[in-house]
């Protein structure tokens, strides 16, 4: 259950047009299509010529000429291949950047509107061990404007479109891979591409290199929220445990709970991290600088305490952590007692008031464009989980603005219900032999960041309750850990 660590999402791959980006093959579709119109074209028909497969081009002709569709596509084929074969022209930088990437083993693919008859000739003469994965015409029920051919790619690839950067020339194509979700780099050919958040704009692909286009990638963050069971004493060599768990999850910044007062610093010690200790029990350990400090460092056990992170230049978050209360536990009262939704709902009250409070601290410390993530253990169930219970201390915090990430990531509670308690407590503590209810009372809410993944994590062998010493997992919570994506702007 453990994953390779990146701080930000690494440039998985670039997807490359072909005409008109890396060949020099604009101007030879237009006399193509030219020569089977039987006119000369003007800035008028771009629309229908640029960017658009020959289905569409074929049609358009056939609508003004009254000729078959099949005729006039069979002849755009035709006149466009002849001239490929004898005429083709790598754009400037197309070969230097396709060779830079195949160095720095970052894969690519070719993604075309063009025919498979038609990407095979230019395969061929740019040479096709240089793609990893070709997508044409003839490969998606849709083509360009549509996300179709892109979002194939990356499944082919294996790649999550928002850490992929797919170069085009036109605005069709501009349009097919934003939709798609990926940082685009426009290099126009015959028209011009304006600005826009998440798109870069150059004249030519001379001088771009691996790094730029890394750059152009939307920076990611990992977060875990993690209740460290007592700082972690009941487990030998806790320490150093949790420096491994922290390791091996790839987390960029970790929300703690019951920190035993030093943990935090420890940890961060120990890890080469920056990090905020808070009270008795909080704590926020961070592999990016901390930049400022909210809430009351003097909490005690149970409350919120935040700060802000510097992901990267111009992007900042700010990530708190939460401690409630533990008492009255609600799964205990609905499971042991069989108390009504009512009284359920009652009986939060005191963490509904700690919420509040926490709620009230994070909105006093906001900036507007600065987005915030909520860690914690909240010692309570999800309303989003138990159709019976409107829980309100998860809804005040989603009345607030803040998202679940975990469900956003896992919507269905009955499939993934994302137990965080307990790992360690199969059965009750109280010896009667009863099942303990397990339960999602551990989380990580967002707003104004995209989740690209959450999950739990517990790993190692786990022994339970009470031989749990030697366990390689070093608490009796499961982690929650979801990477955020910044938005594009």
């Amino acid at each position: 259950m453990t994953t390779s660590h990146t701080s930000q999402l690494p440039l998985q791959a670039v997807l490359f047009d072909m005409d008109g980006t890396l060949v020099d093959t604009e101007h030879l579709w237009w006399e193509a299509v030219e020569a089977v119109a039987g006119r000369p074209l003007n800035a008028a028909d771009q629309p229908d010529v640029l960017g658009r497969p020959v289905e569409h081009t074929a049609a358009w002709l056939a609508a003004t000429t009254g000729r078959p569709v099949a005729d006039l596509a069979a002849g755009l084929h035709r006149e466009f291949a002849g001239r490929v074969r004898t005429r083709i022209v790598p754009r400037p930088g197309a070969l230097a950047l396709l060779d830079e990437l195949a160095a720095d083993g970052v894969p690519t693919a070719l993604v075309t509107a063009s025919p498979r008859a038609v990407a095979d000739v230019v395969l061929q003469a740019l040479g096709a061990h240089r793609f990893a994965v070709s997508v044409t015409a003839d490969d998606t029920a849709r083509t360009k404007p549509e996300p179709d051919p892109y979002l194939a790619a990356c499944r082919a690839l294996g790649v999550d479109p928002a850490a992929c950067v797919a170069v085009e020339d036109t605005e069709t194509g501009v349009a097919s891979a934003e939709a798609a979700g990926c940082a685009v780099l426009a290099v126009p050919s015959l028209a011009p591409i304006g600005a826009a958040p998440g798109r870069t704009v150059r004249g030519s692909l001379a001088g771009v290199t691996v790094r730029e286009l890394n750059g152009m990638v939307a920076p990611a963050l990992t977060v875990m929220s993690w209740n460290l069971w007592l700082g972690g004493a009941k487990i030998d060599d806790h320490r150093a445990k949790q420096v491994k768990a922290i390791l091996d999850s790839g987390a960029d910044v970790v929300g703690l709970q019951e920190t035993a007062g030093t943990a935090a610093q420890e940890l961060a010690e120990a890890l080469g991290w920056h990090h905020h200790r808070a009270g008795e029990n909080l704590g926020v350990i961070s592999r990016h600088p901390i930049t400022a400090r909210f809430g009351d460092p003097e909490v005690g056990f149970y409350g919120a305490a935040g700060v802000r992170v510097q992901v990267a230049p111009g992007r900042a978050v700010d990530v708190w952590t939460a401690h409630l209360h533990y008492t009255p536990y609600g799964p205990y009262e609905h499971a042991f007692d069989g108390l009504p939704a009512a009284e359920l709902i009652a009986h939060e009250e005191l963490r509904l008031t700690q919420m509040r409070d926490a709620l009230d601290r994070i909105a006093r410390a906001s900036e507007e464009g600065v987005p915030v993530v909520l860690t914690g253990d909240f010692n309570c169930p999800s309303h989003l989980d138990w159709p019976d219970v409107a829980w309100p201390v998860t809804r005040a915090a989603e009345e607030a603005g803040l998202a679940d990430s975990y469900r956003a990531a896992h919507p269905d509670p009955a499939a993934e219900p994302g137990h965080t308690w307990s790992p360690v407590h199969p059965v009750h503590e109280d010896g009667g032999g009863r099942s303990e209810p397990q339960d999602r009372i551990d989380y990580v809410l967002h707003r104004g960041l995209i989740v690209r993944s959450a999950r739990t994590v517990v790993t190692g062998e786990v022994r339970p309750w009470p031989d749990v010493a030697e366990n390689e997992w070093p608490s009796d919570h499961a982690a929650v850990l979801t990477t955020f994506v910044f938005p594009m702007s």
